[in-house]
């Protein structure tokens, strides 16, 4: 036979045995030949199902496929298989019914590139078990969860309303100095103090966290010769920068859509406004000892990290053995897209979920009342480290700038968009500026 007619013959048999091999792949699971993954969108040979995602709203087409294929599927990520989990009722069964089957950290490659493992926040087994010991005990040695931490952020958002105030109501972007707030907070746990928000090493550590963590290096740079031991560089590094970013950036991020959300509805301002002139006044510190005083604006913290979801896709997991999970039996590793974004959404557990409504987390007599479906930190046993510190920030970061401040737009209600940035995993506002009017 002819070389050349021969050729596109060998493609096209090659890509009939990819399309088979990946065909069984996906019916046994993908795993070693092992268990039997929920149907899917049927993958394409290499590509998987990414021609259908959208990778600038991957969350929002995930949704979709779980509406065409229901709340648990697989849709294969070139040819990594991973488990959809859609809707209050699917993530709940998985990540706190059955939390200990569902602990791992998926091994996205993407993820892996960066933090080759290391890191409470992606690391497995027992170096994460060990590790999240360590940074739990560190961490309340360093002041977590005692009045010392609720003091320093008071102080912090005392200087952050300083320098709110040198604005003199001109508008500006609010993005750096809420980052460098939020940053401070964690700066003082970690390092035992805060930072000048001009100061060059803090802006340097702001943007480059991993140039800057060899300053821990002399307190553990003899441990890396242990095979045994997690306690070597990488693994510290990659540690401080989870909390740092945890700390940070999600916070952060929170507190500028709050700005967004509060002043697209100033009938909401105005209510929190009212609260925190009747609880604390106008010359009072905001403490925490307030918030259960102020169950409109807890309602309202609440319902902004409801309503932007700030990480839709959660960060993947996997399931820590052979796990029967709905009819089905996901291998030991299959990795695990938990949709938070579709509990957050999800009409079975919030009246009008596409709408921003702080009465979703109130009761018949305006009392505050949380909700199972409210999932900001990542249910189970992967829940955030920093999910009680977040919660004070947000509370007494926004309550004290609202007892100084009125928050304008530069431009009407109708008009603010909080349609989110396009980041990837992410949630982030899209650049604006506002003006702080003092009240």
């Amino acid at each position: 036979m002819d070389l050349g007619a021969a050729a596109p013959l060998a493609l096209l048999l090659l890509a009939c045995l990819a399309c088979l091999a990946l065909y069984l792949n996906g019916k046994q699971g993908g795993r070693g030949g092992k268990g039997r993954l929920p149907p899917g969108p049927t993958p394409l040979p290499l590509l998987g199902n990414l021609l259908q995602l959208d990778p600038n709203e991957m969350h929002r087409s995930l949704e979709k496929l779980g509406e065409r294929f229901g709340p648990v599927y697989t849709v294969h990520l070139g040819s990594l298989p991973c488990v959809v989990l859609c809707g209050y009722q699917a993530v709940r069964e998985a990540l706190v019914e059955q939390a200990d089957d569902f602990s791992g950290r998926g091994d996205f490659p993407v993820f892996h590139r960066f933090t080759r493992g290391n890191g409470i926040a992606f690391s497995n087994g027992e170096k994460w078990k060990t590790l999240r010991r360590f940074a739990l005990h560190a961490l309340k040695n360093f002041g977590m969860g005692r009045r010392s931490i609720e003091v320093r952020i008071q102080e912090e958002a005392q200087c952050l309303v300083q320098e709110f105030r040198k604005t003199g109501g001109a508008p500006f972007n609010p993005l750096d100095l809420v980052c460098r707030a939020v940053s401070n907070v964690i700066c003082a746990v970690v390092f035992g103090r805060r930072f000048d928000y001009e100061d060059a090493a803090f802006l340097v550590l702001l943007n480059h966290l991993n140039d800057n963590f060899r300053i821990m290096s002399s307190a553990w740079g003899e441990e890396k010769q242990d095979p045994l031991s997690h306690f070597h560089m990488e693994t510290l590094v990659m540690t401080t920068h989870n909390l740092f970013f945890g700390g940070t950036e999600t916070t952060s991020t929170t507190l500028r859509y709050s700005f967004l959300i509060l002043m697209k509805h100033p009938e909401v301002a105005a209510r929190v406004h009212e609260e925190i002139d009747r609880v604390i006044g106008p010359e009072r510190t905001p403490c925490l000892a307030d918030r259960k005083h102020m169950p409109y604006t807890d309602a309202v913290l609440y319902e902004v990290q409801r309503f932007i979801s700030i990480l839709p896709m959660g960060l993947p997991r996997a399931v820590t053995r052979d796990t029967p999970f709905r009819g089905y039996l996901l291998p030991k590793g299959t990795n695990v897209i938990p949709l938070l974004s579709s509990v957050h959404y999800d009409p079975s557990q919030f009246k009008d979920p596409t709408s921003f409504n702080p009465a979703n987390f109130l009761g018949e007599n305006n009392e505050f009342r949380s909700s199972d479906a409210f999932m900001p930190f990542a249910p189970g046993k992967r829940i955030c480290l920093g999910a009680g510190l977040a919660r004070m920030e947000l509370f007494l970061f926004l309550v004290t700038i609202l007892q100084r401040f009125t928050l304008r737009p530069l431009v009407s209600p109708a008009e603010i968009d909080l349609t989110p940035q396009s980041t990837g995993l992410g949630n982030v506002p899209r650049p604006f500026q506002l003006r702080l009017l003092p009240r």
